[in-house]
């Protein structure tokens, strides 16, 4: 099974300085059709569009991509590391404490109003990670029944 390079990814992928393959485009193309997956979920996900793909292929393609800033990684507390396609707008995560569903959330008012410390200590702050913990609503509905 192979997979013709869409033109945007393949463009991405170029304009990131990162060479061009088939199984590039295809976990680029994976990872943003997913909704934070781990990294042997985004294995199959290539495997299904081009076939035959290492672990450590996968590894080393995510590890570059997220250098380049088109996926982002995340690692929740005790959770392995998941990846996302959605970049540079400063979101954060909800994360279920019960089954480990991982959904995005807005910055709770205004624009990014996280990025603002209380205390910068003379740093420069770019970028802000906050993960909220708590059920989500299908293990909340498990528990009452």
């Amino acid at each position: 099974m192979t997979a013709s390079p869409t033109p945007n990814t393949a463009e991405e992928l170029r304009g990131a300085g990162l060479r061009v393959t088939a199984a590039r485009v295809a976990l680029l193309e994976t990872v943003r059709d997913g909704d934070h997956l781990g990294v042997e979920a985004i294995a199959s996900g290539v495997r299904d569009r081009v076939g035959h793909i290492s672990l450590q292929a996968v590894y080393e393609a995510l590890h570059a991509m997220t250098a380049a800033g088109l996926v982002r990684r995340i690692e929740p507390a005790g959770h392995p590391a998941r990846f996302e396609g959605r970049v540079g707008d400063n979101h954060h995560h909800i994360v279920c404490r019960s089954c480990g569903a991982v959904t995005d959330v807005d910055c709770a008012v205004g624009d990014a109003p996280c990025l603002t410390a209380s205390d910068d200590r003379g740093f420069v702050i770019d970028e802000a990670e906050v993960v909220y913990w708590g059920t989500c609503p299908g293990c909340s509905n498990g528990r009452s029944s």
